[in-house]
């Protein structure tokens, strides 16, 4: 089994992501369970605007819809700004709609039969809501979203510490982090035995 975790910190490598660091522990959770984890930065890439899965020339994003296909689990990691997803997680939202039309050879979806999560971190409030709509949106392109499958950090309201200077929650968003890699590798696991068939024409 493979999950993907698709990072939309705004922070080009090598610059160290909050989100990602607490995003480890989810990926260490899997790895025990024998998950392979694959990690992309997408501010690292080219992935300019737009609703198709292939812009053609210089568009990095269809080597990353190739990785959401042979991954059965996808983990959204984002940070909260002003309260909302990063601008980048809106960007791969939007690319990804067009596999809301996209078919396997017999007729299934092909966002069908795989699991979603999301971790976020920030300053500010806002998880819940980041997690809503990211979550929302995954179920629209097809993604099954399982019970408890997402962990979140927050400082509380105002400016303060980042996650990796204090150890303020991190209990609390460790442990919740390795239930989501539960839940997600358990729904995982209960789809491949039983997945969803092609619908009815």
């Amino acid at each position: 089994m493979k999950a993907l975790f698709l990072s939309c910190t705004l922070k080009p490598s090598p610059e160290p992501s909050n989100t990602e660091t607490l995003a480890a522990v989810v990926a260490d959770a899997l790895r025990e369970r024998g998950v392979t984890v694959d990690h992309v930065r997408l501010a690292d890439l080219d992935v300019p605007p737009g609703v198709v899965t292939d812009l053609g020339d210089g568009d990095a994003w269809p080597g990353v819809h190739e990785q959401l296909l042979n991954a059965e689990i996808l983990v959204v990691v984002t940070p909260t700004w002003i309260g909302r997803p990063s601008s980048i997680a809106q960007r791969m939202l939007e690319r990804m709609d067009a596999m809301i039309s996209e078919t396997a050879k017999d007729g299934t979806p092909v966002a069908y039969n795989r699991v979603a999560g999301v971790v976020v971190t920030g300053n500010e409030d806002g998880a819940h809501h980041v997690i809503s709509e990211i979550n929302g949106a995954l179920v629209d392109i097809g993604y099954t979203i399982p019970g408890q499958s997402w962990t979140y950090w927050n400082q509380g309201p105002g400016p303060g510490d980042d996650y990796p200077q204090t150890e303020h929650g991190h209990e609390w968003s460790h442990s919740t982090g390795r239930l989501m890699a539960h839940n997600l590798y358990s729904v995982a696991s209960a789809l491949a035995a039983q997945p969803v068939p092609p619908p009815k024409s």
